[in-house]
């Protein structure tokens, strides 16, 4: 018989319950099924971190946790969803039980289904949501074939490419951060704290972060944050992430987000990574044209399904 309880805060026993579920998922799958802010929450489960705007759904079989969702509701008028199923016990309608319980405790939910199971889009359908947003992971090289020479860095004239500098950049990324995705749902809004929780990420190397200033005015004109994802379930070896590109709205034009992009490629090249990957959203042709040329190709899929 399922059981269904929401948590703000677990015990030492759940904590560990979820965790063992989540990397039984990812196992199983060969993908996260939790973003990375839901996977730090995850991780902090049990302990005192974690954001206090999280709230955790526990699905029961008797003793056995069989099911498990994380409903982020830091923003209040775009709740968001995300949900794991113990491998095992697919098919056996605990899916759909994790998804009425989301939907009960916060209707305006939407959903995100990293990978794009099959499943997961008769899930989102029974609830009334439908497919409303992509973002593409592309891989630089393509599987299956080899990397192509990167091309040579080529920085615009009166711009400067230099790291991130701890303590004393961070106020000018935030206001070009905030001016570049001013539109996005999940990248707009950055604080420094925001910042501050990326620098103690045990991933985050400042010469790792490339910033890109206009030499005649010394304002921020754009950035780069790559990141080094280390051998875990989901991630066979280590990979090269180019994790976020900003570019200033007045700075568009210059060829700056191309000049960006490549530092950070040669940065992580010289690290010895032979895979880099990036997330771009998938109707953002530009971009991907931009990537494609760049030697990188679509290889999964993350949907969001909304009412």
């Amino acid at each position: 018989m399922l059981t269904t309880r929401w948590v703000s805060a677990a015990t030492p026993q759940e904590a560990d319950e979820v965790r063992a579920l989540v990397g039984a998922v990812a196992a199983a799958d060969g993908v996260d099924a939790f973003a990375e802010p839901a996977r730090r929450d995850v991780a902090a489960l049990g302990g005192d971190g974690g954001r206090a705007t999280s709230r955790h759904l526990l699905v029961h079989d008797r003793d056995d946790l069989v099911g498990y969702a994380l409903l982020d509701l830091e923003n209040a008028d775009d709740p968001v969803a995300e949900l794991a199923v113990l491998p095992a016990r697919r098919r056996q309608g605990i899916g759909a039980a994790v998804v009425d319980a989301v939907v009960a405790e916060s209707p305006a939910a939407r959903f995100w289904a990293h990978g794009d199971h099959p499943g997961a889009g008769h899930l989102a359908e029974r609830v009334g949501r439908r497919r409303v947003r992509e973002l593409w992971r592309m891989r630089r090289p393509a599987p299956g074939h080899e990397a192509p020479p990167l091309p040579d860095l080529v920085v615009p004239e009166g711009v400067t490419i230099e790291p991130l500098r701890v303590g004393r950049d961070e106020d000018a990324v935030v206001a070009v951060n905030n001016r570049a995705f001013s539109w996005h749902p999940e990248q707009s809004g950055w604080t420094t704290a925001d910042v501050a929780e990326i620098e103690a990420e045990p991933w985050f190397e400042a010469a790792g972060v490339l910033l890109g200033w206009d030499t005649a005015t010394g304002d921020l004109l754009g950035f780069h944050f790559t990141k080094v994802h280390e051998v875990s379930a989901t991630v066979p070896e280590p990979l090269g992430e180019v994790y976020v590109v900003g570019v200033d709205p007045s700075a568009q034009g210059r060829g700056l987000g191309r000049a960006l992009t490549l530092a950070g490629l040669h940065h992580l090249a010289g690290r010895g990574l032979r895979v880099t990957l990036l997330y771009v959203e998938g109707d953002n042709a530009p971009a991907i044209a931009t990537y494609r040329r760049l030697g990188f190709e679509r290889d999964a899929v993350d949907v969001s399904y909304q009412r």
